[in-house]
């Protein structure tokens, strides 16, 4: 069944340049009807994370910089520039809503390294549970190649898995994915959905349209794959109109990509195909409490073995040695060891800084 927009838990949308950016700078009435659609999204209780590029097209225009390619420490200074215009631009369209935004800048080490991931992916979980609708863009002033996404589609796809959202919209300046280019090609027709990427599907991509945007429909099908490996339903939508989630909500045309499990179950598959590096030992209470669903507290560990970094897989163990689940761990070793059989708010006195109360979270634990 093709997903509905106004049913989305968790909503990332990706706003490509053409979209926010002209000749004239900044389509200010575009963006304020964007964000009168994510203030009615928020009112029906869906979480919204927005992807915007922008940035760069922003930061060139303030410092006059010339059309065509840039070089890189041109493109990191008209980001440094961008990144604050189009941050005020999101805030003052959404404050006559009451919606409060966080600006998140990001590289493609703070997803690949899990460290930085369960970082990431705290703070977007702490900041959707304010209501806040965070604005996030790959950190231009700082990445180089090597940690580049080099475009917003996969990079919104990647934020998608990482806080969770059933849905991910790509604005572009294209309505979904057809046969061949529509635009050289009369036979070319829509596809409305897209059950699996196969090969067949992949040789239909094509360059970018746009002299703006970066990504083409190559970079899209990319994303796709990342979004519903993780459980998260994908669509491509021509963005242009006033409104355009309305517009996505009211059946314009569209292409959507369909995963096969929900984002819950794919993270718990990810977590239990890991090879776990170390051993955590429990009482029977904290066993129940495992079995019904909650989180490990330091004040359950009996034993810890093992050496492990903060985010890497562990086995936990009742007293008899079975094994009761596998999870994401949020100390060291060295620091699970130190808080061992201590309460929570013993954490500080012990560690020298405040930690997390979980040892492990839940939503990081297999049972």
């Amino acid at each position: 069944m093709t997903p509905q927009l106004v049913r989305a838990q968790r909503l990332v949308i990706k706003i490509g340049s053409a979209l926010l950016v002209d000749a004239d700078g900044l389509r200010q009435s575009w963006l304020r009807a964007l964000c009168d659609d994510v203030a009615e999204a928020r009112a029906r209780g869906t979480d919204v994370v927005l992807v915007s590029s922008g940035a760069i097209a922003l930061g060139r225009q303030v410092l006059g910089l010339p059309a065509g390619p840039l070089r890189v420490e041109q493109s990191q200074a008209a980001a440094a520039v961008g990144q604050i215009k189009l941050a005020r631009a999101y805030e003052e369209a959404l404050a006559p809503h009451g919606v409060k935004t966080a600006q998140l800048l990001v590289t493609l080490d703070d997803t690949t390294d899990r460290r930085r991931y369960l970082n990431s992916r705290a703070t977007m979980q702490t900041l959707l549970g304010l209501g806040v609708v965070p604005i996030v863009n790959e950190n231009d002033t700082v990445a180089t190649d090597e940690i580049r996404f080099g475009d917003n589609d996969r990079l919104a796809a990647q934020i998608a898995v990482t806080c969770g959202a059933d849905q991910l919209l790509l604005l572009s300046d294209v309505d979904g994915l057809y046969t061949a280019n529509p635009k050289t090609d009369p036979d070319a027709h829509h596809l409305p959905v897209i059950s699996q990427i196969t090969p067949e599907i992949e040789a239909m991509a094509g360059d970018p349209i746009s002299g703006v945007s970066k990504g083409g429909m190559k970079t899209k099908l990319m994303a796709a794959r990342t979004a519903v490996a993780g459980g998260c339903a994908m669509a491509i939508a021509e963005g242009s109109v006033l409104k355009p989630l309305s517009a996505v909500a009211n059946g314009t045309r569209t292409t959507w990509f369909l995963p096969d499990t929900d984002p819950q179950a794919a993270r718990k598959r990810w977590i239990a195909a890991m090879k776990p590096k170390g051993e955590i030992t429990v009482d029977d209470g904290a066993a129940r409490a495992l079995g019904q669903g909650k989180s490990l507290l330091p004040a359950g560990v009996t034993a810890v073995s093992g050496r492990f970094g903060r985010g890497d897989p562990v086995v936990v163990l009742d007293g008899r040695g079975a094994r009761l689940a596998v999870g994401l761990v949020r100390y060291a070793s060295t620091e699970a060891r130190a808080i061992a059989g201590h309460r929570s708010d013993e954490i500080e006195g012990i560690l020298g800084y405040p930690g997390r109360a979980a040892l492990i979270h839940r939503d990081d634990m297999v049972i």
